[in-house]
């Protein structure tokens, strides 16, 4: 039986069977966790997201602070990217940006021999660094960007403000995500092989939407 809904209330409608078979399932996510979980199920239709969603203590407080004190976001491909809400954030003082397709981190990442996402991550530490913005990481692709972060944390070199990570993949993913995790970086992480980049730029926007 197909239903009928008005093209601007079917978010409305998917959100409210969303929540009506969580409940089914017995799970009833904490109230500030709730727009992440429900929007990364929204962007992915896989309710295993109630579960694997791992958020830091105050995590979501933490991520909508930086947000509102103008922090900028930072990604790993184009396409998380083109999915955030620049025009939202940009209201806070906030900047979009993904250093992927820039010609000098290809050229760099070439001569090195390494990812252009673990270069990307340095290019946008130093640049973080030398500007004084508070940044946002949302990894939905890359678990070398993941391993990058982690490596300049251990190093001293550049403590990032909050991680989102949800690379997904075979090699490598789980264990990168585990990397931060054992750190004290703020984050929200999805263990285990499952995310994106559509699932990384729907939890910045389940921040952004719930700031109100």
């Amino acid at each position: 039986m197909i239903e009928h809904v008005r093209p601007a209330d079917i978010e409305a409608r998917s959100f409210e069977i969303i929540k009506a078979e969580l409940e089914a399932m017995g799970i009833s996510p904490d109230p500030d966790k709730d727009p992440v979980i429900r929007r990364a199920i929204h962007t992915s239709a896989d309710f295993d997201y109630a579960e694997t969603l791992f958020f830091s203590p105050g995590a979501v407080r933490i991520a909508k602070d930086l947000i509102r004190s103008g922090a900028d976001i930072v990604t790993d491909t184009n396409m998380a990217l083109t999915g955030i809400n620049k025009r939202k954030l940009a209201s806070y003082g906030g900047r979009a940006r993904c250093y992927m397709a820039d010609e000098d981190v290809a050229a760099e990442a070439g001569e090195r021999g390494i990812t252009r996402a673990s270069v990307s991550m340095e290019h946008a530490a130093r640049d973080a660094k030398a500007s004084g913005r508070r940044t946002v990481f949302a990894i939905g692709n890359a678990p070398t960007a993941l391993m990058t972060l982690r490596e300049m944390s251990d190093k001293g070199i550049y403590a990032p403000d909050f991680v989102i990570g949800v690379p997904v993949g075979f090699v490598n993913v789980v264990e990168a995500k585990e990397l931060i995790l054992e750190t004290d970086i703020p984050c929200i992480v999805n263990r285990g092989r499952k995310g994106g980049s559509n699932v990384a730029a729907a939890i910045v926007n389940a921040l952004l939407y719930s700031m109100e």
